[in-house]
């Protein structure tokens, strides 16, 4: 039996479903017992990894194949990547911002300078350019390829059964959970969703990509999902909005947490207590 189906997000390309799941289970697990629940065995735990869809094929060069900001044309991966720049120069005073003078002087190019300063957020420190671009790419592809993204949303449908009751999902999966769950099928009925680090509602690049497509302004609830609890971090910079439930409903519980230096890493959302709170309770609602 699956009981918890959990969703990862972008960058995951080049691991696999068990050795994501090795770094997923411990935390899930810690988050629970912070509640003062028992975790479920590892065995009715599932990890929807789809992360080999948008690994590239062999070639001669090493690694990933070169990027440089000259190859962020397209619309959704550039208004996406100066949404992440500015929303990280308001919360990281080491990020210099759209409008710091000095970030103007250094290079003319407005993606370059994007790049250049989200190297030294928290989030994006270490990173090279080509892999933030390549994340980027991955949220596109994601939102504007059809057959892509029918491909990384079987991958979730395909572990979900009559016996899930809760779906935990990161990032970018946020985005395939609520799509996936939102396209019911009979068998999936009263599925508890926990959000992490969600960049569902950013206006025109994600929110109104989103299949179904909103309405007024409003997202469809997802027809399976019986509660849903959304958590972030306030310095969280792809969760730019933080709350959910203005665009998807006031059934969604946001809250907020502190997950410290690494705001968007999924461990320490796995291990708070709020989180622990919100698979227990779906866990245990029967």
């Amino acid at each position: 039996m699956t009981a918890v189906v959990l969703v990862h997000g972008i960058a995951q390309q080049v691991r696999g479903p068990e050795s994501l799941l090795d770094d997923w289970y411990p935390a899930l697990a810690d988050g629970l017992a912070l509640h003062g629940v028992t975790p479920p065995d590892r065995a009715a735990v599932s990890m929807a990894f789809y992360g080999d869809v948008f690994r590239p094929p062999g070639h001669r060069g090493v690694g990933l194949p070169e990027l440089t900001a000259d190859d962020v044309t397209d619309p959704v991966e550039r208004d996406l990547l100066l949404a992440w720049w500015e929303h990280a120069a308001e919360q990281q005073p080491a990020v210099p911002g759209p409008r710091d003078p000095g970030a103007r002087l250094r290079t003319p190019h407005v993606v370059q300078r994007a790049l250049d300063a989200l190297s030294h957020s928290a989030f994006f420190a270490g990173l090279s350019e080509r892999l933030m671009i390549a994340s980027l790419r991955q949220v596109r592809r994601y939102l504007t390829e059809p057959a892509t993204r029918d491909a990384v949303r079987q991958r979730l449908a395909a572990l979900v059964t009559a016996e899930t009751r809760v779906v935990v999902a990161h990032s970018l999966g946020t985005v395939v959970a609520y799509e996936t769950l939102a396209a019911a099928r009979p068998e999936w009925r009263d599925i508890a969703l926990v959000t992490l680090g969600s960049p569902l509602a950013i206006r025109n690049v994600v929110f109104d990509r989103l299949l179904p497509a909103p309405t007024d302004g409003r997202a469809h609830w997802p027809a399976s999902v019986s509660r849903w609890t959304n958590i972030a971090d306030r310095g969280d910079v792809v969760a730019l909005v933080k709350t959910l439930a203005p665009r998807f409903g006031d059934r969604v519980t946001d809250l907020p947490v502190h997950n410290g230096a690494q705001a968007h890493d999924v461990r320490p959302y796995l291990t708070a207590r709020e989180t622990g709170q919100a698979v227990a309770a779906g866990l245990t609602r029967r």
